[in-house]
């Protein structure tokens, strides 16, 4: 466990221990901060990782010149606190390079990438640092997350899988339905090292966490989970708040190519394909029933696309899932966007009801 040394603590400590602590040079965790502050949450990011009992820490803080980003309270910390150090770059460049020049410029031996809407929780931080040295320091730590919208919180996606794993680590292959999970950069500690030698990165662009998250999954030797939700998100949706320059929703076909693509490379992970494969379908249909992602213009395209990517990596074998999820499988399988939309009135219909009585009733 590392810890703050004083004067008293060295008569305390067995010599391998003493030796281990003395010769470290850098920080155990990175906190790579991407500041962009569109709804003012994030002093209360910054205070929540650097009130943390676990000390062996620093924040990189990056900024861009977009309007959202709050020069004045980074360098505020910075000030205040020497584990603060502030990275600005030109021009409104979107999250994608954010996160990789707080990559660049981090000296930790763990990075964790969190933007201004995310809090951490409690002693959480020397959790993690607990179960990476119970865990042998895997490549890869995963941990839960809640997400928080209107004073209702609720657990991540993942929630379920992570609760079921036992304290040792594993390889990727172990576990094939973590690639049935969303890819969030943010429940999960990256091994800087790793990082660095397989040159991973993120895209430009929207959804730039899918392919740069599963890359790094699959680049990973050992993978070790910690049964704590670490992590609160303050929003309802997902995508970040920073502008992307250039990006679309479309770009999420792009990032699921890629993280085929590394599948197909290697086909001892032939395991992992149908989990992925659900995991894509869902978000593209997540995107068409999410209201006002994708204009009346774009939805066919759209869907022609999902469909496409359904034939071309459709996994031999695959079942589809059951109920009305397996229906609106079917439905992207078969290519019918009119069939699609047809099947989504009850449920545009219900929606509309329920806005109506909400309006009545405030």
């Amino acid at each position: 466990m590392h810890q703050t040394l004083t004067s008293d603590s060295f008569s305390c400590l067995e010599l391998p221990t003493y030796v281990s602590m003395i010769m470290r040079t850098s920080p155990m965790i990175s906190v790579i901060v991407a500041a962009h502050d569109l709804q003012g949450q994030l002093e209360s990011c910054l205070r929540s990782i650097l009130n943390q009992s676990f000390r062996d820490l620093e924040v990189v803080a990056v900024l861009d010149q977009s309007p959202e980003c709050p020069a004045n309270v980074v360098d505020d910390y910075a000030q205040r606190d020497g584990r603060v150090s502030v990275v600005r770059l030109k021009g409104v460049v979107g999250i994608g390079r954010i996160r990789n020049a707080g990559a660049e410029h981090a000296a930790g031996d763990y990075l964790l990438f969190l933007d201004s809407d995310h809090i951490v929780r409690d002693t959480t931080l020397q959790a993690m640092a607990d179960q990476l040295q119970a865990t042998d320091e895997p490549d890869v730590l995963l941990f839960g997350h809640t997400r928080l919208h209107h004073r209702r919180s609720w657990h991540g996606a993942a929630a379920e899988l992570i609760a079921q794993q036992g304290r040792e680590s594993f390889a990727p292959i172990d576990l094939p339905e973590l690639f049935g999970a969303p890819a969030y950069s943010w429940d999960r500690l990256f091994r800087r090292d790793m990082w660095t030698r397989q040159h991973l990165s993120f895209p430009d662009g929207l959804y730039e966490e899918v392919s740069a998250v599963h890359r790094a999954m699959l680049a990973a030797d050992r993978i070790g989970v910690l049964k704590w939700n670490c992590v609160q998100i303050r929003r309802r949706l997902t995508q970040h708040p920073a502008d992307a320059p250039g990006g679309t929703h479309f770009d999420v076909f792009a990032r699921y190519e890629e993280s085929f693509g590394l599948l197909q490379e290697r086909t001892a992970l032939d395991a992992l394909t149908p989990f992925l494969f659900t995991r894509m379908i869902r978000h593209y249909l997540f995107l068409l029933n999410l209201e006002g992602c994708l204009s009346r213009a774009e939805r066919p395209r759209f869907f022609q696309r999902a469909s496409e990517h359904y034939r071309r990596f459709l996994p031999d074998g695959y079942e589809r899932p059951d109920g009305r999820e397996g229906v609106k499988f079917q439905l992207v399988a078969s290519g019918m966007y009119s069939a699609f939309e047809a099947a989504r009135l009850p449920q545009l219909a219900r929606g509309f009801v329920s806005r109506g009585a909400t309006v009545r009733g405030g």
